[in-house]
């Protein structure tokens, strides 16, 4: 086994794991209320119209996914595409895990599983998203993201305060991650 293959084994080792009781699935159309009432409870998300959820669901499922609780309903989110200009980048748009299941893992387990999917299906290597630098729980998602999956992590200032409409608006900051390894195939 070469170094590299080794240092693939072991990132891909490290993935986060959904914890029990939990399945990641696609979004459907009639989960976009449920993961609209979790953005908005989530208190640090720009909250959408529930209008935008169900278009999301409709629209960019392949690139999405929900974590279900024992019962099937939607306990966290992320949301994603594929940037037009760059096909082997996905951009996640927004991560949120319910109240009642936060400090479990899920944003990572959804974040790997996500993009292990998307990578094997779609071929992306790079992810983009941003945060603003107040949002210390999506930093450390996203900074451990990058290190589980040994992928180089950049930041740059994407939108500057003042390009938002509302004051006090903190910069959108851009985090470029990747290339990470390709997925190992399925057997």
């Amino acid at each position: 086994m070469t170094a590299a293959q080794a240092d693939h084994a072991r990132a891909r080792s490290e993935i986060r794991e959904l914890p029990e009781g939990f399945k990641l699935d696609a979004p459907r159309v009639e989960d976009g209320a449920a993961i609209w009432r979790i953005a908005r409870d989530s208190r640090t998300l720009d909250l959408n119209s529930s209008y935008s959820y169900l278009l999301w669901c409709r629209d960019f499922a392949a690139t999405s996914v929900v974590a279900r609780d024992a019962e099937g309903a939607p306990a966290a989110f992320v949301t994603g595409y594929i940037r037009p200009d760059r096909p082997d980048t996905l951009l996640v748009w927004q991560v949120a895990v319910d109240d009642a299941h936060r400090g479990r893992g899920l944003a990572a387990a959804l974040l790997d599983g996500l993009t292990t999917r998307i990578a094997r299906e779609l071929g992306v290597n790079r992810l983009e998203t941003t945060i603003t630098a107040d949002n210390a729980a999506s930093n450390r998602l996203f900074a451990s993201f990058a290190e589980r999956h040994g992928a180089p992590h950049r930041r740059e200032v994407l939108f500057d305060a003042a390009l938002f409409p509302e004051q006090g608006h903190e910069p959108e900051v851009l985090h470029l991650i990747g290339p990470f390894a390709a997925p190992a195939p399925c057997l």
